[in-house]
């Protein structure tokens, strides 16, 4: 099993997520965070005319635990689904895969594959 975190523009976590869906990978959990990358902030325009600097900007975590065998195709609609255009913008995201050692359903007590 493998734990995919994913990094993405506020705008795009729709569509995102439905791309995961499509791929099988339908699980998943998110939260809207504050970070910063590359991309090292934005310039926001305040009133009057005014320009203000932040150095984190909001984005949205997206977790999901799904089988190995389905990654590739998982993180590749990812990717299709979260980059900005056809070259893609600093800023579009990152996606983060690990290994997970076991899964446990709290209901039933399932774990492994079952559990998912």
């Amino acid at each position: 099993m493998i734990k995919i975190e994913v990094i993405v523009r506020p705008e795009r976590v729709n569509v995102v997520i439905d791309a995961m869906a499509e791929a099988g990978c339908t699980g998943f959990t998110y939260q809207n965070v504050t970070g910063r990358g590359t991309q090292e902030g934005i310039e926001v325009f305040t009133g009057r005319g005014g320009v203000a600097h932040r150095v984190a900007v909001p984005k949205v975590c997206i977790t999901s635990v799904t089988e190995e065998s389905k990654q590739k195709k998982v993180v590749d609609a990812i990717i299709s689904a979260a980059k900005s255009g056809d070259e893609g913008q600093i800023g579009d995201g990152k996606i983060f895969v690990s290994e997970i050692s076991d899964v446990i359903r709290v209901r039933t007590g399932d774990s492994g594959n079952k559990a998912l």
